[in-house]
């Protein structure tokens, strides 16, 4: 326990109220020695990390709670491996800062039950950088990340029939898809049309206007 508070530089009463708090796994003990190893450690800095950037003990705690009881990376990523998109690795404060303090444990747990967020050992993977960079600029802008998340919910309902639309229109018309050119042009009917929607709504007068 010495050895791990001079590395991680706070003192041993510091990682005995850590150890009590829940907030670091028990030692592997042999005998009466305890043997702390990296992930504890890692487990430390991470702490001292988001005390930093604001978060309290107890946030910490709930905070780990959530990351913890998420699917690891492979159990995400083995649902369908993303063909298109690029997971990006984080750790716990990295994640915070591009949430800006809304890395809270409520939205922690939602990420992780959309499958957005994967653990795979002290750190935490996005499964896409688009869908990170573009949540984490709507939240720049002002949108709750928990309003961002659901919405996320919500979009991927419509994904979902939108995918099933167009697998059954291929499986009924092309006998030997091409999946890999027909993809694109789903894709494109399905931004396009959004597109326009977005330019009927935008037309649309505001209600203070009417």
């Amino acid at each position: 326990m010495e050895e791990l508070a001079r590395e991680a530089g706070i003192t041993v009463r510091t990682v005995r109220f850590y150890r009590e708090r829940g907030l670091i796994q028990p030692p592997r003990r042999e005998g009466r020695i305890a043997w702390y190893d990296d992930h504890h450690l890692a487990r430390l800095r991470t702490i001292a990390a988001l005390l930093e950037r604001g978060h309290t003990l107890n946030g910490i705690a709930d905070l780990a709670t959530a990351f913890e009881s998420g699917r690891d990376v492979g159990e995400v990523l083995g649902l369908g491996i993303p063909t298109e998109e690029t997971p990006v690795r984080l750790s716990p404060e990295e994640l915070a800062d591009h949430f800006e303090g809304e890395a809270t444990a409520e939205n922690l747990a939602a990420a992780l039950s959309l499958g957005y967020l994967a653990t795979d050992g002290d750190d935490i993977v996005h499964i896409s950088r688009r869908l990170l960079d573009a949540s984490a600029a709507l939240v720049r802008a002002g949108v709750p990340l928990a309003t961002v998340l659901e919405t996320a919910r919500r979009v991927r309902i419509h994904a979902e029939a939108l995918a099933d639309l167009f697998a059954t229109v291929l499986a009924a018309h092309v006998t030997t898809p091409d999946t890999a050119g027909l993809r694109p042009l789903a894709k494109g009917v399905v931004e396009a049309e959004l597109s326009m929607a977005l330019d009927r709504r935008l037309r649309e007068p505001a209600p203070n206007d009417a």
